[in-house]
């Protein structure tokens, strides 16, 4: 499917960070589909109940990148696994910064523009719920929401997610993808800080 403002994506320089031994390299997917309303959104995850790391809190499909992978096809088979959606390479419109965490990954993220009909499934391994958010909810006025704590010198990140806020990781990989690919802003969000919670 062809949305205009993805273009933007393809004359961006995106910043890439090599794991260390210590660090786990996962991958991302901010999936772009209309919705019933003729409407452009992204596909979000609240995450299982029962799951060991961040049960229970919204996020992007997507997960560990596995030996001999490469990030775009992790985020594809992350993708089809937790909520049933296939794409393929040829539907990745570009990848945006590298995010290091705090608890220790290093996330791409992978934008693809999904197909003009979908039928999600959520693994309830992994996914307790799906929603298409619309992408314009991410204009919120007050985004971002920045939030400052003793911890660290560099700002809490939030970004709007159906009537609450969400915090970094996803938070500075949304940001980052409304002004990168939605207003064509080069915009970097490696500094943005993530809640002491996430930290572990």
């Amino acid at each position: 499917m062809e949305y205009e403002w993805l273009r933007n994506l393809q004359s961006f320089e995106r910043v890439a960070v090599t794991p260390r031994p210590d660090q786990r390299h996962s991958a991302v997917v901010l999936c772009v589909v209309v919705d019933g309303h003729d409407e452009d959104c992204l596909v979000i995850t609240r995450r299982a109940s029962k799951l060991r790391n961040h049960a229970g809190q919204y996020a992007l499909p997507g997960g560990r990148i596995d030996d001999g992978e490469t990030a775009v096809a992790a985020a594809l088979r992350e993708m089809h696994e937790e909520v049933g959606l296939e794409s393929s390479e040829a539907d990745v419109v570009g990848v945006l910064d590298d995010y290091v965490t705090r608890s220790g990954f290093v996330i791409t993220p992978v934008v693809v523009a999904g197909p003009p009909s979908v039928t999600l499934v959520a693994n309830p391994d992994e996914v307790a719920e799906i929603y298409l958010v619309p992408i314009r909810d991410l204009d919120h006025p007050d985004a971002p929401r920045l939030l400052t704590i003793e911890e660290s010198d560099q700002p809490v990140i939030q970004m709007p997610m159906r009537g609450g806020w969400i915090h970094a990781p996803t938070a500075a990989v949304l940001y980052q993808f409304n002004e990168v690919v939605v207003h064509g802003r080069t915009t970097r969000v490696a500094h943005f800080e993530q809640p002491t919670w996430a930290w572990k």
